[in-house]
């Protein structure tokens, strides 16, 4: 079948009636059979079809090796070619070396990390939800900066999301073949309902992971707000949110192998989102993280160390004051500070939008 070359929205329907949005990308149509259509990108995927069946032909499978050999993130390290023929130290100090450059490329895309948080810290004040999604070590990281947020910052469980293709179960055993199909990301965003006010973060390190691309278009059609992480120039997912965020760390120690520096600039960039974005909200008093929940030995004790630093009190008093406010550390450092009794503190907190140092009268930016 002859290629039919388009420019701006090239759009792909996939079950459910979802539309796939492939922005500013050239594409070549590979094979069509009644419903059944395969196009080729030229940055990014061999997108599936839709009846949900890989439609396999040696055309496909070429096509995809065309496709992985332009990604960064499968090309061969010079730096690295005969690490097999190294002795312990040696291969753990390559693989520092290469680790050492992650830091520089995230700090590349500082901007787009910003934009995204203002966003983020946008919709957190609607009431709204932060979604990630990925598949393998992507997916599992989501998951992980999800599932601190409530003990860190005291949020309640939902407000920060980690889904992952394969589900629950992949975090804990490889399911990677459960991020081939689009439509299980339009599920997973169905299954949780997701809003307009929402914004979705898709993390895929190639940039063509099909779970997070069905997943990024189900989220624009909703109206959500969508942000892409990824660690390949120009990739299809960034084609496809509204915010794009891709440092450039280079080829990984073992060719492929993204869990390396990639699954570190996403996770760094994964703590600069949520940390930024709790920041803002008034999740922290100084560096201090007063609204954490003491849900275990070492947060209660942490949780008396925070009321001791901010208020200059003794040990035995913050204990006081954190049985008194139901070890809400906010409350306890009020109360401490300016001797309101608990229910005006929490009126004061609340007249302050939460921020602790606009509610003590402290000055402000």
């Amino acid at each position: 079948m002859p290629s039919a070359r388009r420019r701006s929205f090239a759009v792909v329907d996939i079950s459910a009636g979802v539309q796939l949005l492939l922005h500013e990308r050239d594409q070549h149509v590979l094979c069509q059979c009644q419903s059944q259509v395969l196009v080729y990108a030229r940055c990014g995927i061999t997108l599936v079809i839709a009846d949900g069946k890989n439609f396999e032909s040696k055309r496909m499978s070429q096509a995809l090796i065309s496709e992985l050999e332009r990604l960064v993130s499968e090309e061969r390290n010079p730096k690295t070619m005969n690490i097999d023929l190294l002795p312990t130290i040696e291969v753990l100090h390559k693989i520092n070396d290469e680790d050492s450059g992650v830091p520089a490329a995230v700090e590349k895309v500082i901007p787009e990390i910003a934009a995204a948080v203002d966003r983020i810290v946008g919709a957190f004040q609607k009431g709204a939800r932060l979604v990630y999604m990925g598949a393998g070590t992507s997916g599992r990281l989501g998951v992980l900066d999800a599932s601190e947020c409530p003990p860190t910052f005291g949020v309640p469980e939902g407000m920060v999301l980690g889904l992952i293709a394969g589900g629950p179960k992949a975090l804990a055993r490889s399911a990677e073949g459960a991020e081939d199909d689009p439509r299980q990301g339009v599920k997973a965003l169905q299954d949780i309902k997701l809003t307009a006010d929402d914004v979705v973060v898709g993390i895929a390190a190639s940039g063509r992971t099909p779970y997070v691309i069905g997943g990024l278009s189900y989220a624009k059609q909703v109206g959500a707000t969508t942000v892409a992480l990824s660690c390949n120039p120009r990739s299809i997912i960034a084609g496809i949110a509204d915010i794009a965020i891709s440092p450039l760390v280079g080829p990984e120690v073992l060719t492929g192998s993204t869990r390396l520096k990639s699954g570190t600039a996403q996770k760094l960039i994964l703590n600069m989102l949520t940390t930024a974005s709790m920041i803002r909200i008034g999740k922290c008093y100084q560096n201090l993280m007063v609204d954490l929940n003491p849900s275990n030995k070492k947060l209660v004790a942490r949780a008396v160390r925070i009321v001791m630093q901010t208020t200059g009190c003794a040990a035995q008093q913050a204990r006081q004051a954190l049985d008194q406010t139901g070890n809400d550390v906010k409350l306890a450092i009020l109360v401490t500070i300016t001797g309101m009794d608990v229910e005006g503190a929490r009126k004061a907190l609340g007249s302050a939008g939460g921020f602790l140092r606009k509610a003590i009268g402290e000055k402000t930016l």
